[in-house]
């Protein structure tokens, strides 16, 4: 365990993360004096490998940090910040007055001081938000050029040249993307599917098995139905432009399900013209010729069919109740079946696999040609399989989870797709991202106006988060509760808590 004692209840998040990205296999404990105390007092505090001390001095604007290592001093340093307004990795808020924040002086010291200790440096250097690309976003609506955009990146938070360009291309390709729909008038709708044939060993998403939930199904399709009626009534002056069924696994419905479910959305909704309307098929062993069909008929534009790896031993190992051949007989179909924007997700990194079996999923992948590839590392989620095992037996050892990157990366490129989204995780592995790769005009924009944050997104369903986003930036937020029972027996709260927020 590596314990940090904060002299101020500030920054939290941010040294955790920081320490994190260098130490992923340990536990790290961020706390006041008065915390550890309180663990010392009930005996819950374990004895850590190093501790690190953060002191801050708001009067002297400067923050100081020791490494000590059995009471002993290891590294010692301090930086000097001289604005009082601390900001996010995600926003400039005038570029050059942000590089010394109090929150950016800390963690420009933390991250010399740690890449000194370990003896390496990260990808993305100090930045520990989930939204990279926001900075060179934002920078580019304010007129910065390339060039100021790559000297902030690399001097305020250390980002390597590699993640620059990667952030920078994006972004430019999102800003093209958005500037080509009117997402400032519309919003988005999102729809939570929270059922699954099986849990995979990596996931935290909100899922209950299918087969328990078969005879209940109708009755949470009621509950959307009545949500859907409150968007038509709260969204009725407004354009929707995207539609995203996701979960769970939107494709355990049955094909009379899923005419029901997005035939009622279009009887409430205008839905006639949008640009994108998404449903997850992630999981190969839940698609069926009949449920193609029915979300073809019913106007559905974009899929996704998600091998995550192309072994039959990593699948088995995940917890992913189908084969290989299974998944290209899916997407075969789909393809049959008329669609041709298609998704892929795969992910790098998960346990057992090798740079091999990357180069295997990645020809694999190029003999199928999918029209859209996201290309995830590993995030240990907290409530996951794979987070409980990891308590139990240790951290697995990870292959080089750069190398797989490239490998992947690679392989977008040779079949014509290019980066246009990204987003990164808490315990993502190598410290490195999730990115969306797409061929020209099959961009998913749904993904691009949820990780932006440029307009609202009203969600529905058990386990799902609502977003107002405001004319001036501000955003609010509110959930429906994760329990499927809870959902549909609170369902008309559920809906008054959008009424407050929207209304």
């Amino acid at each position: 365990m590596i314990l940090v004692e904060v002299s101020k209840d500030r920054f939290k998040y941010d040294i955790h993360s920081l320490v994190k990205a260098f130490y992923p296999a340990e536990d790290v404990l961020v706390l006041t004096k008065e915390e550890i105390e309180a663990k010392k007092e009930n005996g819950s505090l374990e004895k850590e490998i190093f501790k690190i001390d953060m002191i801050f001095d708001d009067e002297n604007k400067n923050v100081e940090m020791i490494i000590l290592e059995n009471g002993e001093k290891l590294q010692e340093g301090k930086a000097q910040f001289t604005e009082d307004n601390d900001l996010s990795d995600n926003s400039t808020n005038g570029t050059k007055a942000s590089k010394s924040t109090p929150k950016n002086a800390l963690k420009q010291l933390m991250y010399s001081q740690l890449s000194q200790k370990v003896g390496h440096e990260l990808p993305w250097g100090a930045l520990t938000g989930i939204r990279p690309t926001r900075i060179p976003m934002q920078m580019l609506y304010e007129g910065k050029n390339s060039d100021e955009i790559r000297e902030y990146m690399k001097d305020t938070f250390f980002v390597s040249d590699e993640k620059i360009d990667l952030s920078l291309g994006i972004a430019k390709r999102e800003k093209a993307i958005l500037d080509s729909i009117d997402h400032e008038d519309g919003y988005s709708i999102y729809i939570g599917i929270p059922f699954c044939p099986t849990t995979c060993l990596y996931c935290s998403f909100t899922s209950f098995p299918i087969v328990t939930w078969a005879k209940r199904v109708g009755d949470y399709l009621t509950c959307l139905e009545k949500e859907i009626d409150f968007v038509a009534e709260a969204f009725g002056n407004k354009k929707v432009n995207s539609v995203y069924i996701g979960g769970g696994t939107p494709t355990t419905l049955e094909p009379d399900q899923i005419r029901r479910l997005i035939g009622y959305l279009g009887n409430k909704i205008d839905i006639s013209n949008i640009s994108e309307f998404t449903v997850e098929s992630g999981r190969p062993d839940s698609i069926t010729r009949d449920k193609l069909r029915a979300m073809k008929e019913c106007g559905v534009s974009r899929i996704s069919v998600n091998p995550q790896t192309m072994s039959d031993e990593t699948l088995k190992r995940i917890g992913r109740q189908h084969s290989v051949a299974q998944f290209v007989d899916a997407y075969n179909m789909a393809r049959e079946e008329g669609f041709d924007n298609i998704n892929m997700d795969i992910i790098l990194g998960l346990p057992g696999e090798e740079l091999s079996d990357v180069e295997h999923t990645m020809r694999e992948i190029e003999k199928l040609r999918p029209n859209d590839l996201t290309v995830h590392s590993l995030s240990v989620k907290r409530g996951s399989r794979l987070a409980e095992h990891i308590r139990n037996e240790g951290y697995f050892l990870e292959s080089d989870t750069g190398r797989m990157m490239e490998i992947a990366a690679a392989g977008a490129r040779s079949m014509g797709l290019m980066p246009y989204y990204m987003y990164r995780q808490k315990n993502i592995s190598g410290n490195l991202e999730n990115t969306g790769y797409a061929e020209e005009g099959k961009a998913g924009i749904y993904n691009i106006l949820m990780m932006e944050e440029v307009q609202s997104i009203v969600a529905l369903g058990a386990g799902t988060v609502s977003k107002r986003v405001y004319g001036d930036g501000r955003i609010e937020r509110c959930d429906n509760v994760k329990d499927v029972t809870l959902y549909m027996n609170d369902i008309s709260q559920m809906i008054e808590r959008k009424r407050k927020m929207y209304l």
